[in-house]
């Protein structure tokens, strides 16, 4: 049995270079997230993925990729999703329910069913973080509306498809990055929401849902904790589990944004001294990424038992 590292990392181009061969080898990283840079054409994309899993000879290997439509479309070199957005998905979902249903599965099973021909098997999807006015845009149309049970009922739907389609998913971006005034991929966005208000708004839409995977947010929710981001915050992920009921695998959203601002050594240990499961770093440096294979302990009994719900997920 492989010993894998509880970390996820990102590669550099359309195929594996020797020295992130010899990486793969040597670290063992849990999982693989694939990005634009990856992806040229379908067979080039499958002969990609093939060669990741013939390393670790796991064909059930998570390789993960950032497929909501929209903005966030890796696939775009394949096919364009551009006016497909959670924001058209959500508007459909009150106008007509009928329609919505029928194109927003049709939506998951094409993207199910193109993700599997190129050899991806978790999707980093839905997005549940609500529509706030005057916040950041860096959520904006990704979410599917402003209203908390809205989003919960679109992302049991999104969830629920992409499990029958043989597809894993990862929520995003728990508890909640809708308030968040600046973009987290360059500074830290600081909430001050009191802890009553959040529970019946930004929390409510991440409870009861059986993703096997969650991403958490790079904010301050400052009457919480009003020192670390929930990533590195223990009272916030204790939060995620006590009240949200989250139980399943937690995964940092990407260590190399600016929000976080310690050393790569620093977010990878804070991340998980605070509760984090898996630890997400995309940029495919390798410098960094070993410094985070380094700092990222060998998978537990936990983890082990929650990759093989996924795997009966996926097969």
């Amino acid at each position: 049995m492989i010993n894998y590292r509880s970390f996820i990392v990102g590669i550099k181009s359309t195929k594996l270079t020797v020295k992130e061969k010899k990486f793969l080898k040597k670290f063992k990283p849990w999982g693989v997230i694939l990005f634009t840079r990856n992806i040229k054409n379908i067979k080039q994309t499958r002969k990609l993925t093939s060669s990741i899993r013939k390393i670790f000879r796991n064909i059930n290997y998570p390789i993960l990729i950032d497929q909501e439509g929209g903005r966030v479309n890796r696939l775009k070199n394949l096919i364009s999703f551009d006016n497909l957005t959670s924001e058209y998905f959500g508007k459909k979902f009150i106008h007509n329910r009928k329609e919505f249903n029928f194109f927003y599965k049709l939506f998951i099973d094409k993207t199910s069913e193109l993700m599997k021909l190129i050899g991806v098997n978790i999707n980093t999807s839905p997005v549940l973080d609500l529509r706030i006015k005057r916040s950041s845009n860096i959520i904006g149309d990704r979410s599917f509306s402003n209203k908390p049970k809205i989003v919960s009922k679109i992302g049991d739907f999104c969830i629920n498809h992409y499990h029958e389609n043989g597809i894993g998913t990862v929520i995003k971006h728990i508890p909640g990055h809708g308030l968040a005034k600046v973009d987290s991929h360059h500074f830290t966005p600081t909430v001050n929401k009191k802890l009553d208000y959040l529970r019946k708004k930004d929390f409510l839409a991440f409870k009861k849902k059986n993703s096997i995977f969650a991403m958490t947010a790079h904010i301050i929710f400052k009457n919480i904790d009003a020192q670390n981001t929930v990533t590195h915050s223990k009272k916030m992920i204790s939060l995620i589990r006590k009240k949200i009921g989250f139980k399943n695998i937690l995964i940092s959203d990407d260590l190399s944004m600016k929000s976080l601002k310690s050393s790569i050594s620093q977010n990878t240990i804070k991340a998980f001294n605070a509760g984090c499961n898996l630890v997400l770093h995309c940029n495919a440096n390798l410098r960094e990424m070993e410094i985070v294979g380094k700092n990222s302990p060998i998978i537990n009994k936990f983890i082990i038992k929650k990759t093989s719900q996924f795997n009966r997920i996926i097969s």
